[in-house]
């Protein structure tokens, strides 16, 4: 089977699905790769890079397609709403595609995709198991822009985050909250605190206070309780609006003793709830900074304007999107590894011609098959009907 590498088409998207590092392990498993011209350069990873590992270098990308049995990309239509549909014409029935597709984003978009009849597998979908682990994308991806969001507000903040003694006297430690305890959250805090910033965090989960005490962060514990704060995923579940707008209440004197701010709370298939409101960014000092990862959501911050930066009541607002592709070269070498496992699951060598629904990580990522919206977890979030003998059958020819 050959493995097709495209480069990304999303505005400003530097990274690379597959990296030369992977290729010597998927030809062992009997793949072939083929690289669309360019497709890993803004990454750090030139074409000679593939052909010394043993890749194949396609000099356009409707050759690559037309001859590729699977196709990974970072940001699939659907995760790329500006020019990904331009991909569309180029897939072919039963052809499968790996990668970001935000599944619980646009109905359309992915009728769209199911109509190619292309076997789409998304990756936000990749069930949180420990089996699963070395295949989660969204994970990899969420710690690098925890880590990148550290160090965009220091660089932004016009002071420095550690405490220094100098024969001029001593600076106080500059003093970053967290909202928002994920993976994104924790890797943030980590960071944070590597640069001798005081840190702490707040989530709506208080299973999360000893992981980000262990990291060296003080966990902000409010005289509220959330309902079913977590699902069975471990994610955080949405709250009604009474509940935020306590939690804003209380939240106020917290977020203005923080020179700076990360929000990082998203709901799947939700609006970001809002945590910090205009009130809040008022009180703030002069000159602090919020970066709000849920910008693409609608963020976390009421004054957040979605992919830019701004400057209210003298504190800037960073709402920039995709930030994870900030640091390609690593984010695609990361990222490169859960494709490579995936797909390595996905196509055992005694099953290189089906797909088995038996397997939870297949049958939860699948999201497009035979020209329909496949996946039951979907069906149930857009209010469509369950196909008939959905996943009973445990097996389904590919």
């Amino acid at each position: 089977m050959i493995i097709g590498v495209p480069k990304e088409i999303y505005p400003g998207e530097r990274r690379v699905s597959l990296v030369p590092l992977v290729i010597p392990t998927l030809t062992k498993a009997g793949f072939e790769v083929a690289v669309e011209t360019g497709a890993g350069a803004e990454a750090g990873y030139l074409d000679n890079l593939y052909t010394e590992k043993g890749a194949k270098i396609v000099p356009t990308r409707a050759e690559l397609f037309k001859t590729s049995d699977i196709i990974t990309q970072v940001l699939c239509y659907g995760a790329n709403d500006v020019t990904g549909k331009a991909d569309i014409p180029l897939l072919r029935k039963d052809q499968i595609l790996v990668g970001f597709l935000r599944p619980l984003g646009s109905l359309e978009i992915v009728q769209q995709i199911a109509t190619t009849g292309a076997i789409a597998f998304a990756v936000e979908l990749m069930p949180r198991t420990t089996r699963a682990q070395a295949m989660d994308a969204l994970s990899t991806m969420a710690s690098i822009a925890g880590y990148k969001a550290v160090l965009i507000t220091a660089d932004t903040l016009p002071r420095i985050l550690p405490m220094m003694t100098t024969a001029a006297g001593t600076v106080t430690p500059a003093r970053v909250l967290i909202l928002g305890v994920g993976v994104a959250g924790l890797q943030a805090i980590a960071t944070a605190r590597r640069l001798g910033a005081v840190v702490s965090a707040y989530d709506v989960r208080p299973a999360v206070k000893e992981q980000v005490q262990s990291l060296g962060g003080r966990f902000v514990e409010l005289p509220i309780e959330a309902t079913n704060a977590q699902d069975a995923r471990g994610y955080a579940t949405a709250q009604d609006e009474s509940f935020y707008q306590r939690q804003r209440e209380l939240l106020g004197k917290v977020v203005a003793e923080n020179d700076i701010v990360i929000t990082t709370a998203v709901i799947p298939g939700k609006k970001a709830p809002v945590l910090v409101t205009a009130d809040m960014v008022k009180g703030m000092i002069p000159g602090s900074v919020i970066l709000d990862l849920a910008a693409e959501r609608g963020g976390n911050c009421e004054l957040t304007k979605p992919g830019e930066t701004s400057i209210q009541q003298g504190v800037t607002i960073i709402g920039r999107y995709n930030i994870a592709s900030t640091a390609p070269y690593h984010a695609s070498q990361l990222y490169a590894r859960n494709l490579t496992n995936f797909l390595l699951n996905l196509f055992k060598k005694d099953q290189k011609s089906e797909l088995n629904l038996g397997d939870d990580i297949v049958r939860e990522t699948l999201l497009t098959q035979g020209g329909e919206v496949a996946n039951t977890r979907v069906r149930e979030f857009f209010s469509l009907p369950a196909l008939v003998g959905q996943q009973e059958a445990g097996q389904s020819k590919a």
